[in-house]
């Protein structure tokens, strides 16, 4: 059995514990996986953001308006189109800022 180690930045989000937490292997993208001994959840401690840069947003959003189709600003930025689709919706339901 693995020996559980004592790691005050790593506990549980199920049942905020910090003790017998143990690791259990990496994910596919290179985070460390572990496991609670106590309820048994498994969980990434410091899980990797997978988030575009407000620049890609922001330039994504001004070839739209442009005329541009949501797949050709996908395919221009390397990214699929539904995330484009998706910043259009919550760019509409966010409120507009003006200048007065």
């Amino acid at each position: 059995m693995r020996k559980a180690t004592i790691d005050p930045n790593r506990q549980c989000p199920k049942c905020r514990t910090a003790e017998h937490q143990v690791n259990i292997g990496y994910n596919r993208s290179g985070t460390r996986r572990c496991q609670c001994r106590i309820c048994g959840m498994r969980y990434t401690p410091e899980p990797k953001k997978h988030e575009y840069p407000d620049e890609i947003k922001q330039q994504a959003l001004r070839m739209y308006r442009s005329g541009a189709s949501g797949r050709a600003i996908g395919k221009a930025l390397g990214m699929n189109k539904a995330n484009v689709y998706h910043w259009l919706r919550t760019e509409k339901k966010e409120p507009v800022e003006s200048d007065e």
